[in-house]
Formats: C-alpha cells, structure tokens, sequence
C-alpha cells in the first residue's frame, strides 16, 4: 500500500457510491484519512467507512445535501474538527439531469446550479479555512463541458462548464500559499447512472477512442494524482479522463 499521502486528510463529497467511493478508497490507500459525505443511503456510506477502515485509515461519514450551503460548510468543518486538519478535498457530489430545454423548470435550473455550482464553491471556500499551505482542491466535472454530442444536455453541461472557471480562478488565487486547485473531467464511466451495459452505451462508446467506458478506478486514479507529491505543479488545470472522447 502507498504511502504518498500518510498524515493527510481528505474530505470526498458524494463518496458512498460510483465514483466519489472509489476516490474515497484510493486516497485511502495512499494513506490518507478519510471524510466522505453522503445524502441519503447510510448504509453504502458506512460500507466505504469500514472498507476505508480496514485499509488502516480513519474514516468518518457525513449526511449533507450538497443543496444545503449550510450542511456542505458543516461538512467540511466538521471533517476538520474530527480529524484535526484538512489536506485535500474532493468536490464530487453532483445532480444530473437531463431534458429538452423547453422541458426543464426553474426548480430543476436551480437545484443543479446549488449542487454542482454552489456546492464546490461553498466547500471551497470553507476548506482554505483549515487548509495549510500545499493543500489541494480536486472537483469532479464532465467531458460534456467541452463537447456536448447529444441533445438534452443544456443544464447540466452548463452547470460543469462553470467548473471550469471556477478552477482557473482559485488556482490563480490560492497559489501563492501553493494549494492547488485542478478539474477531473470524467467521460463515459461504468456506474449505477450509467452503466456500459446501458441502452445507450453503444452510442456513448462509440464516441471514443478507446471503445469503452472508463472504470471508477480510473478516475480515481487522476484524483490520487493530483492529491499526491507529483501534482504539486499542476494547478488551474482540467484533465479529461474520458477515453478520448474530446479529442
């Protein structure tokens, strides 16, 4: 097991199930601890607690709607009063909701802007409280923020496309304390929300270049990246994890 980042902790958001547990897990086997917040299944947050657990590490659970400004700032500050700091966060919780624009209601607009806006901002802005210097900001976007091939993904492409911005502003801010702050964009990835045994894998799939989705491992994988030593010179970055999708 690594050990890259023994001592550190980390706060996933979103970390019971698909991707955001499979960076809960990977960043617990690099040796950090590890905080993950969930919404409504206790019982799939308490399984990664005791699988993060067994590798060694410390880890707790938080019930947070991340459409909650509120409960996202608790989070994070309760992450760091357990564990007493905070090294890297992980913004991963996010609404996805698709439909023809005519379709789509104000409520609808606002619940994935609170999520997947405000919510990384909000957490942001409550870990460089706690962080020390040399800390990391990872948020979990999508590859439809730089290339929307079907229809129906007008809100939610918009919603991850001001990541992007927002990724690029606070590197620029936070680097002179050298906490970095970098964007995963995952693409097609075998998951409950999409699994590439779906209806429409076959059309997803052949959007790429490697001709097949992506496990949660492998975004898992860019996330220990840039959480580690070797991301300490990246920063206002988006790194697409999608199989060639954007190229």
């Amino acid at each position: 097991m690594s050990t890259t980042l023994d001592g550190k902790v980390a706060l996933v958001t979103g970390g019971s199930r698909g991707i955001g547990a499979a960076v809960a897990l990977r960043l617990a086997r690099e040796g950090a601890d590890v905080a993950l917040t969930f919404q409504q299944n206790q019982h799939r947050a308490d399984d990664v607690v005791e699988q993060i657990k067994a590798l060694g590490r410390r880890a707790l659970a938080v019930r947070a709607d991340s459409a909650d400004p509120s409960a996202v700032a608790a989070a994070v500050d309760r992450t760091a009063d357990t564990f007493g700091r905070l090294d890297i966060l992980v913004n991963n919780a996010g609404a996805f909701l698709l439909g023809p624009l005519e379709q789509l209601t104000l409520p609808e607009f606002e619940q994935t802007m609170a999520v997947n806006v405000r919510a990384p901002f909000v957490a942001s802005q409550a870990a460089v409280r706690h962080m020390p210097d040399g800390g990391r900001i990872i948020s979990i976007g999508s590859n439809v923020a730089e290339r929307a091939v079907f229809p129906g993904f007008a809100l939610y492409s918009t919603s991850k496309t001001a990541l992007i911005g927002l990724t690029k502003a606070l590197g620029r801010e936070l680097g002179p304390r050298a906490i970095t702050v970098n964007l995963v964009n995952p693409g097609a990835t075998d998951t409950e929300l999409n699994p590439a045994d779906g209806p429409n894998a076959g059309a997803i799939v052949g959007h790429t270049a490697v001709g097949h989705f992506a496990d949660p491992a492998d975004i898992a994988g860019a996330v220990a990246f840039l959480a580690g030593p070797d991301g300490r010179y990246v920063t206002g970055a988006t790194v697409n994890v999608d199989g060639g999708f954007t190229i």
